[in-house]
């Protein structure tokens, strides 16, 4: 008979021994004492719970078995045009230039950008679509590689979200707000799950440079950032160009021996600091600094990418073979999770569209196409894609309506939060799924709508995780990715 069934400590409790000094440890009083005590003598998987199996290197173990164990998160920074990608409306050929009815639009606020229009008429696509796979997926002409791949992937049709202006939309799509401060999605993973390889970090960030620079939006570390969470699960960020780390080498003069030695004695003075102040991010410090020592030996490993074969060029296409392009980050992404990353997160910018949409949106297009390919077959011929999420979209779409000058060539695109696409693939995800229908406008939803809080209470499901049970406590309340709003698991999305 298992003693204490019912005992599992709080996330915080664990983060909170882990950390704590002997002296502070013993001020605590007699109570904590006892409850520490009884910790360290029960073990550790009697600790996690019959739920909770032991994880790699930290992390608070998920709820049941997971089916994704890495997240490979791939957002198009300014909201591709749903309706130029994947929402086919052939309806609206009929309907060029012709004002949007108020019955579509319903009151809809828009933004400042379009709200001084006297006019708001219709932009039908000027991009040809074919239908692919097994489901007829419709898929335009300007994602070839994409179409290949329909049966490997899982579309939502009918994401939405609150947000109609870049900043907050972006915010909310990755930590769940759109105010920021929260960690972001890699985050709580990386709080979760912990990490698989002590010499590299848990969470990795790559923003990678289109070809097109016409409309670049801003892209914050604070959308990568930890909040509320210990510093150690926020996003580590790797450069294009230079030393791919910050400070990762050397200064000229110091050897591997000297840093060793500083390191050391910068342990010792931050451990005096700790005894005297207790903060835990201290010990986060130290983490961080030796995990940088370790990464001087395995980071120039992991971009050292001359080693691949010929062929994965041919299958991500020759850029990437030039770092800071989508495709070379895309390749490193598969490296990253190869060696145990939890969590790489890809931004791709100027998918803002409200002018010259036939100019660019190929651009962008071909930036992603062959890339996104590529990823998704190494991951398969790896045997990695079914327990690696790949997670394709945007912050919100854009409207059926033009924005400025409308052509038979071109148009602009506004904004539109109402209704935009995405797309998923392994990691327990539902292979060639179409989840979803938006109206003959594309403007709002009819059928199965998925808001950005049941996304990522999917995402978190096939991490193994119940969203409502997966909380940090911070000032009073057990804090979620997915809040206290309602959010419901897209069962039709998971295999």
């Amino acid at each position: 008979m298992k003693p204490f069934p019912e005992f599992t400590p709080h996330p915080i409790f664990e983060d909170y021994v882990r950390s704590e000094t002997r002296r502070q440890f013993l001020r605590r009083g007699a109570n904590f004492l006892g409850t520490a005590a009884l910790a360290a003598l029960c073990p550790q998987m009697l600790l996690a719970g019959d739920k909770k199996p032991l994880q790699a290197i930290g992390g608070v173990g998920p709820h049941f078995a997971p089916k994704a164990k890495h997240v490979i998160y791939l957002h198009m920074v300014g909201g591709p045009s749903q309706m130029d990608l994947f929402d086919y409306k052939p309806a609206m050929t009929e309907w060029f230039d012709k004002e949007l009815p108020d019955s579509v639009r319903m009151g809809q606020r828009i933004t400042t950008m379009t709200s001084g229009q006297k006019r708001f008429p219709v932009a039908p696509s000027k991009f040809k679509f074919t239908q692919h796979g097994k489901n007829g997926m419709w898929v335009s002409e300007l994602l070839p590689w994409t179409a290949k791949m329909v049966d490997d992937l899982c579309f939502i049709r009918s994401m939405h979200t609150e947000a109609i202006n870049h900043e907050p939309a972006i915010t909310y799509m990755q930590t769940g707000n759109m105010i920021t401060g929260r960690p972001c999605l890699g985050s709580w993973v990386s709080y979760g799950l912990g990490s698989l390889n002590q010499s590299l970090p848990t969470f990795v960030v790559l923003v990678a440079k289109p070809s097109n620079t016409e409309q670049i939006q801003a892209i914050s570390a604070r959308l990568w950032s930890s909040g509320y969470l210990s510093g150690e699960h926020a996003g580590v960020s790797f450069r294009s160009a230079g030393d791919p780390i910050l400070f990762i080498n050397n200064p000229d003069g110091v050897d591997a021996r000297v840093r060793r030695k500083m390191l050391d004695g910068l342990k010792a003075l931050n451990e005096l600091n700790y005894r005297e102040v207790g903060d835990p991010e201290t010990h986060t410090r130290i983490q961080q600094y030796e995990l940088a020592f370790r990464m001087q030996a395995s980071v120039p490993e992991l971009t050292e990418i001359t080693n691949e074969p010929e062929s994965t060029y041919q299958l991500y296409g020759e850029d990437a073979k030039k770092p800071g392009t989508f495709a070379n980050s895309a390749l490193m992404a598969r490296r990253l999770v190869e060696r145990g990353v939890r969590f790489v997160q890809i931004y791709h910018n100027n998918w803002d569209t409200h002018a010259n949409t036939s100019g660019r949106l190929p651009m962008q297009c071909k930036d992603v196409d062959q890339a996104c390919y590529g990823l998704i077959q190494d991951l398969k011929s790896r045997g990695m894609l079914d327990e690696t999420l790949v997670v394709w979209g945007g912050e919100f779409g854009r409207t059926v309506y033009t924005q400025g000058t409308l052509t038979k060539d071109n148009y602009g695109r506004d904004h539109h939060p109402r209704c935009f696409t995405m797309w998923m693939a392994g990691g327990g995800s539902k292979p060639g799924t179409v989840y979803g229908e938006t109206d003959d406008f594309s403007y709002n939803i009819i059928k199965d709508p998925v808001h950005i809080r049941d996304f990522h209470a999917t995402v978190l499901q096939l991490l193994g995780f119940d969203h409502e049970r997966f909380t940090v406590r911070y000032q009073g309340l057990d804090q979620r990715l997915t809040g206290v709003e309602t959010a419901k698991v897209i069962k039709d999305l998971i295999a």
